[in-house]
């Protein structure tokens, strides 16, 4: 009788919380794309230009027990928002909210979730990285978000990925690979192996210009590695998922290959680092959403790299 008390309880808790945050997740849509997974597209506006801190993709796994979440957005507004809109499709307990790597819009929202209980799950050097950058970072989400950006503080893992790991969310299980340097030197993936779903964090774009600034040739190679093994869908860290999974790497890889080999010619022709910003991949430029802006930083940091090869 105590536990059918107990469930009641937990049950209208879940219902009064759920109408109070209606009208706070009505505009913060989900999109389920396969069996316990839901996803929010963030919008493809540049952090220079209108960026309001929900710019990525944010994920959602639901098992039997428990919830994670993948990346929770560039505030805790947005944070909130996210947390809102799972509590619309479930009242399990949020377990784990993992961080695919370090940059602040996929990491801000992590203060929605801090309530004792969640564990916060990245990259063996996410902790390292969040501290070293939380001054920069968090005095950029104030310059940008405002109130939003000074209400959001940097929240570090608490759980750290090595190498690989396993999360069970009950009878589901996860699986987390560490990445070696590629988009950074944090980059983390999650398979859930019920449905075969990869999210790949920033590893992967789609629509929207790829961005580089750990490694390029790394970025290429994990890529490649990734590819080796079939899935039936891959979400990305920015644009829409697919079950494409030839297009949705071989796009990026054919961007980021032409950009290196263009580079490399402007370095061996002598060409400098700002001719080659107007230069390097220009046949890609109608392919990719922000490009005339993403491709100019991602020469800005690929061309001194390519210089000491």
């Amino acid at each position: 009788m105590l536990s059918k008390i107990n469930r009641f309880g937990v049950r209208l808790v879940y219902v009064f919380v759920t109408l109070c945050s209606q009208a706070w997740a009505d505009d913060f849509e989900f999109k389920q794309v396969a069996d316990g997974i839901y996803v929010h597209h963030g919008k493809h506006l540049d952090i220079d230009d209108g960026y309001q801190g929900d710019i990525c993709n944010l994920g959602v796994i639901i098992g039997q027990e428990a919830i994670a979440v993948i990346d929770s957005g560039g505030s805790k507004h947005t944070g909130d928002q996210l947390l809102a809109a799972i509590r619309r499709i479930s009242p399990l307990p949020i377990r784990y909210v993992i961080n695919t790597h370090v940059h602040p819009d996929h990491t801000y929202g992590n203060a929605a979730f801090q309530n004792g209980t969640t564990h916060f799950v990245g990259h063996e050097k996410l902790a390292t990285n969040m501290l070293l950058r939380k001054e920069q970072y968090e005095k950029l989400n104030a310059l940008l978000l405002g109130a939003d950006g000074a209400a959001s503080p940097t929240i570090p893992p608490d759980t750290l990925v090595h190498a690989e790991q396993t999360l069970d969310l009950g009878h589901r299980i996860l699986q987390l690979q560490a990445r070696k340097v590629a988009h950074t030197h944090t980059d983390l993936t999650i398979l859930d192996t019920q449905t075969n779903t990869l999210f790949a964090g920033d590893l992967l774009f789609a629509q929207r210009t790829p961005v580089v600034e750990g490694d390029l040739k790394g970025l290429i190679a994990v890529l490649e590695q990734i590819n080796q093994q079939p899935y039936s869908l891959i979400v990305p860290g920015h644009g829409l998922e697919s079950s494409d999974q030839k297009t949705i790497i071989g796009n990026e890889l054919r961007y980021l290959n032409l950009l290196l080999s263009d580079i490399r010619t402007s370095i061996k022709k002598g060409i400098s680092m700002e001719q080659t910003m107007d230069t390097a991949a220009a046949s890609e430029h109608d392919n990719w959403v922000l490009f005339d802006i993403a491709n100019r930083r991602n020469v800005n940091v690929v061309y001194p790299q390519l210089e000491w090869e």
